[in-house]
């Protein structure tokens, strides 16, 4: 499906980390969808940048097979995929030294005979968190930084996740960042941002003149956040060791999601608007204590992990976090937002619940409980893509009995036309240098603050065993 179109000029996107598996799996199919659909305008440059020596020829062929293996759906002798092809470059590069960046430097000028090329300049970062330093310094150094460049044009540059490993760090890495470049140049992307049902919160929140007025502590009783995979760390022991479940799933899919529930109206779409309000939501959340991590955090890991590939035999990492988190503002003070995320759980769910408070009397149960009427929005992200509201109604018969039944809405039923893939809509936003789906600098900030609080408070601790395809610690929320 091709989306809207949105003017975008000539550039080149340089590609750190071109033959590593995000960029193999992920990025060339999107690219060259966007492409086949338009979306990419007519001169355009696409250069990697590796350790490789392998040249142009070896790269075309590399993504070639890519394509085939991860994507089998495009087809590779297509005249489409032929002009895509030609278009891919390759520089062998240290990152780590400044030598390659100048190497880079002549391919990006040479332009090929496509004029705006290397002017305009997109640098994507799909390279392990440790490189950006080096990478953001050296080129600048090769004069193709964004507030001292070479050459006339605009300059845009990608972050994958994860940005930093704590507050300092993530700190440090947006002092080296923002010496190179503005801030309304830097991408910090989260793909869960990119994802058609995350995008729609906002327009089903602000769009709908049912559902506002009853979004806050007076009608809504907690909300429930869980992001659940039913697969391991898939071979990534060295990187689980360091990151662990919180900094890999709660600092930024986890509080992304919450900020879309609990944010206020923004003044307008501007993307620093929807993003002061997020910022907000992060500024409000209560941070933990020795004694409230106790009582509000269940840390799991999972059977077996600790003989995973790469993972110490005595890890106190944790696979597996459920959180009572609590926002300090007039909107959700006192309403209690549960988040659980784990590995190796029961089945992948991601899904957001909003359940609302019982009637002040329940004439069809016992006086004091709600029954289970409890009325609920429940918004799934993943596997399937549904908004679905829960309420109570009329068993057919004589006796006044309730049951609970699901009006259901659903993307893929709703509309005919497949829609984007959360890279390919990121990559068109970024082209086009709309940040509304991308991180800000203060908002990376205050939500390290809170993980670091949890890691603080529960420093030492050792994580719960769970069984393999469960739904994580009996203690768990």
């Amino acid at each position: 499906m091709a989306p809207a179109e949105r003017e975008i000029s000539n550039f080149t996107l340089v590609l750190f980390g071109a033959n590593g598996d995000l960029a193999l799996r992920k990025l060339f199919p999107s690219m060259y969808e966007l492409a086949r659909w338009g979306q990419m305008p007519d001169k355009y440059r696409i250069i990697g940048v590796g350790r490789s020596d392998i040249g142009h020829d070896g790269f075309r062929e590399l993504v070639r097979e890519a394509m085939v293996a991860h994507a089998p759906h495009i087809d590779t002798g297509s005249g489409h995929f032929s002009d895509f092809i030609q278009s891919l470059f390759f520089v062998q590069v240290d990152l780590t030294t400044v030598e390659g960046y100048h190497r880079l430097r002549e391919e990006i000028r040479t332009g090929h005979g496509r004029e705006g090329t290397c002017s305009n300049l997109l640098f994507y970062l799909s390279t392990p968190p440790s490189l950006a330093p080096f990478i953001v310094r050296f080129l600048d150094e090769a004069g193709l930084g964004g507030k001292s460049p070479s050459c006339q044009g605009w300059r845009k540059i990608i972050i994958e996740k994860p940005y930093g490993h704590d507050l300092q760090s993530a700190r440090e890495l947006n002092v080296i960042v923002g010496e190179v470049f503005h801030e309304e140049q830097i991408y910090r992307i989260d793909h869960y941002l990119g994802k058609e049902p995350v995008q729609n919160i906002l327009v089903f929140r602000f769009s709908n003149g049912m559902f506002e007025p009853l979004w806050n502590r007076h009608y809504i009783d907690n909300v429930s956040i869980t992001i659940a995979e039913d697969f391991g760390i898939r071979g990534r022991g060295s990187f689980y060791e360091e990151a662990g479940l919180l900094r890999d799933i709660i600092q930024n899919h986890g509080l992304q999601l919450l900020a879309s529930v609990a944010m206020e109206p923004p003044v307008d779409l501007s993307a620093d608007a929807v993003r002061d309000e997020k910022e907000k939501v992060f500024r409000s959340l209560r941070r933990f204590t020795v004694e409230s991590a106790r009582e509000h955090v269940v840390l799991g890991q999972y059977d077996g992990y600790r003989q995973e590939n790469n993972v110490a035999s005595d890890s106190l990492v944790e696979t597996f976090a459920s959180i009572r988190f609590f926002i300090d503002n007039w909107r959700w003070k006192g309403v209690p937002f549960y988040m659980k995320a784990g590995k190796n759980l029961a089945r992948s769910l991601t899904e957001i619940v909003i359940t609302f408070s019982c009637p002040p009397q329940n004439f069809f149960g016992p006086p004091e409980s709600c029954s289970y009427t409890a009325n609920q929005i429940v918004i799934q992200i993943q596997p399937e893509q549904t908004i679905a509201i829960r309420f109570g109604t009329k068993r057919p018969g004589e006796a006044l009995v309730t049951d609970p039944v699901f009006m259901k809405f659903d993307y893929r039923a709703s509309f005919e036309k497949e829609g984007m893939t959360p890279y390919h809509r990121l990559l068109v936003d970024a082209m086009a240098g709309d940040q509304m789906h991308f991180i800000r600098q203060d908002s990376v900030e205050s939500s390290w603050s809170v993980i670091d609080s949890i890691k603080s408070s529960l420093q030492g601790s050792v994580p719960q065993p769970y069984a393999v395809h469960s739904w994580g610690p009996e203690t768990g929320f």
